[in-house]
C-alpha cells in the first residue's frame, strides 16, 4: 500500500488503540487474493461468519465476483477480529479488495488511511439515503457504501397495555410515554425495560432519548442532554424501570420482555424472529421524541468499502463486485436475510409491500443517525464512553444527572 508518513502513523495509532482494547489478532496474509492482476483472484472479508459456503450470502458473493470477471475468495471473521485485521493488513500492504465492515468503524478506517475513497474508485452512492450514507462521511469524502441498516423502536406488549387503557397510538412525544406508564403501574404490571450497561450497547440505547431530547454529542451537558438522563433516572426512582437496567444487554432486557410482565422494552429490529415466539400479542412503536415524532436512533448495520490497494487498476473490478452486491434485487435479498432494512427507498417499498410489519423499521431508519455522523468520525468513541459512564452514574444515584453530564462533557473535551 503506497501511503504518506501521516496515514502510516494514523495506522499504528488505530491499530495501536483497538490491541489496547482486545488484543491483537492474529495476522492473516492474504496475498494471494490481492497480488493478481485484475481478471484473477479478488479477496473479500465481512463480518458474517455464521453464513458458509452452502449459505445464499456467500453464493451471492461468488456470483457478483463471476459477473465482474474475477475469482472470489471470501473469509468471514468476528466483527472486532475483522477490525484488527483489517488495520494489520494494511500495515503490510496486504488488504483484501472488499471489506464489510460495522459502520462505525467505517471513520476509524479511513482516518488510518485504510480505505479509499469513492470518488477514486467510482462507487455510486446516489441511490442511497443521505442518513445512513452519513456514517460513513468524513471531511466531505464518503468511504463506501451501505449494504443495510438496523435501529431501535418499542416492543410492547397488547395484552398489559389493554388491561391499563393504554392506547399504543396515542404515545408521540415523553409525556404520553410517562402517562401510560403511570397507567400501567396502576394497573399492576411493570413499564419499561432497556439497556443501561457500561459499554457501548448502553450508549446505543441511550442516544434516541438524547438525541430525542435536541441533545447534540458536543455538548453533553445541554438542558435538553440532561433532561435525558433525567428522564431514565425518573423511570428508576418511580418503579416504571427496574434496576436491572444498570447490568442489563439488549439480550438479558429482552429475556424480561418476553417474561410478559412488561409494557414497553427498547430493542431492535433483530428481535423481530423471536417475537414471533413470544406467548403474546405485541407491537412495535417509534421511539419518540422529547415533543413529538420519531426520535433520531442510531442506525447498526455494515458499510462496503475498497480498501486502498497499490495496484489501482484491481478498483475496476471491485467496483462491479460492490455494485453488484448493493443492487436493488440483492439488497432485497440479503436486507431479509440478516434483518436489516434497506439503504434505499426502492428497495424499502418492497420491503414493506412484502412485510407490512417492517413500515414501523422503515420510519425509525428513515429518521436515524450514524454514531459517528456530523463529522464526529474517531472523536464518538470517546464520547460515547463518557455517555455510559454518565448514565451509569445518574442511574446508580452516585451523581445527579446535571453533575454525571457535566463532568462527561469535560473528559469528552
Amino acid at each position: 500500500m503506497t501511503s504518506s508518513g501521516t496515514s502510516q502513523r494514523a495506522l499504528g495509532v488505530a491499530l495501536a488503540a483497538l490491541v489496547a482494547v482486545g488484543g491483537a489478532a492474529g495476522c492473516s496474509s492474504s496475498s494471494d487474493g490481492t497480488a493478481g492482476a485484475a481478471g484473477g483472484t479478488y479477496t473479500i472479508w465481512d463480518p458474517y461468519p455464521q453464513f458458509d459456503g452452502s449459505s445464499d450470502w456467500v453464493k451471492l458473493l461468488t456470483k457478483c465476483g463471476t459477473d465482474a470477471g474475477v475469482t472470489v475468495t471470501r473469509t468471514g471473521y468476528d466483527t472486532t477480529d475483522l477490525t484488527n485485521k483489517a488495520l494489520l493488513a494494511a500495515q503490510q500492504g496486504n488488504s483484501p479488495d472488499v471489506l464489510i465492515v460495522d459502520n462505525p468503524v467505517v471513520s476509524t478506517l479511513a482516518e488510518a488511511g485504510v480505505l479509499s475513497a469513492t470518488e477514486e474508485t467510482k462507487l455510486d452512492t446516489s441511490a442511497m439515503e443521505p442518513n445512513l450514507l452519513g456514517a460513513g462521511q468524513i471531511d466531505g469524502k464518503t468511504y463506501g457504501v451501505p449494504i443495510g441498516a438496523n435501529t431501535l423502536a418499542l416492543y410492547y406488549n397488547k395484552k398489559v397495555l389493554d388491561a391499563a387503557g393504554v392506547d399504543p397510538a396515542s404515545i408521540t412525544d415523553w409525556a404520553a410515554l410517562n402517562a401510560a406508564l403511570t397507567k400501567v403501574a396502576a394497573a399492576g404490571k411493570k413499564g419499561i425495560t432497556f439497556s443501561a450497561i457500561g459499554t457501548e450497547e448502553g450508549s446505543f440505547q441511550f442516544l434516541p432519548w438524547f438525541w430525542g431530547s435536541g441533545a447534540q454529542l458536543t455538548a453533553l451537558d445541554s438542558p435538553q442532554g440532561v433532561a435525558a438522563v433525567s428522564l431514565w433516572t425518573d423511570w428508576l426512582k418511580q418503579g416504571h424501570a427496574p434496576n436491572s437496567v444498570i447490568n442489563n444487554t439488549q439480550t438479558t432486557s429482552w429475556q424480561e420482555f418476553a417474561s410478559g410482565d412488561y409494557a414497553f422494552a427498547e430493542n431492535g429490529t433483530w428481535q423481530l424472529a423471536n417475537a414471533k415466539k413470544l406467548g403474546f400479542e405485541y407491537g412495535i412503536i417509534a421511539i419518540p421524541a422529547r415533543d413529538g415524532g420519531t426520535a433520531p436512533a442510531p442506525t447498526g448495520g455494515e458499510f462496503v468499502t475498497l480498501p486502498v490497494q497499490k495496484k489501482t487498476d484491481r478498483y475496476a473490478a471491485s467496483q462491479k463486485i460492490v455494485n453488484c452486491l448493493t443492487s436493488n434485487d440483492n439488497l432485497l435479498a440479503t436486507d431479509t436475510t440478516l434483518s436489516y432494512i434497506a439503504p434505499t427507498a426502492v428497495v424499502q417499498t418492497t420491503q414493506v409491500a412484502q412485510n407490512p410489519e417492517l413500515k414501523v423499521w422503515v420510519d425509525a431508519v428513515k429518521a436515524a443517525k450514524g454514531r459517528t455522523g456530523d463529522n464526529l468520525g474517531t472523536k464518538y468513541p470517546k464520547i460515547s464512553e463518557q455517555l455510559w459512564k454518565a448514565v451509569q452514574a445518574a442511574l446508580s444515584g452516585s451523581k445527579t444527572p446535571q453533575a454525571a453530564m457535566t463532568e462527561a462533557q469535560s473528559a469528552a473535551k
